[in-house]
């Protein structure tokens, strides 16, 4: 792609080169390192909307911050949303960084 300019259907103009990113934060892919509750919003006070087994895959549509939590991959603020209704602590999963790999919900 090149960086010339896109127009989308609302209107707004974006870069093709910030829509590629988008699109391959998208596309990957991240293990999970330790079975987790899945949850319907980014903290533990929120319902349990399923559980991932250690060793799964997901794709993070986005994260945002929500309760501090300690996990196998250390203490973080952010959470991964793996779907609509759908988060999971990001210490659960194997980004390769201590911050954000998504863009923000």
């Amino acid at each position: 792609m090149s960086s010339e300019e896109l127009t989308v259907a609302d209107g707004a103009e974006v870069t093709a080169e910030a829509t590629a990113v988008a699109e391959a934060a998208a596309a990957a892919t991240y293990a999970v390192v330790a079975d987790v509750n899945v949850r319907s919003g980014p903290g533990t006070s929120y319902g349990k909307v399923g559980r991932l087994r250690a060793g799964s895959r997901v794709s993070i549509a986005c994260q945002r911050p929500g309760e501090t939590v300690t996990g196998p991959t250390g203490t973080s603020k952010i959470w991964d949303r793996i779907g609509s209704g759908r988060y999971v602590s990001d210490t659960y999963v194997k980004t390769g960084s201590n911050g954000y790999v998504a863009p923000r919900c």
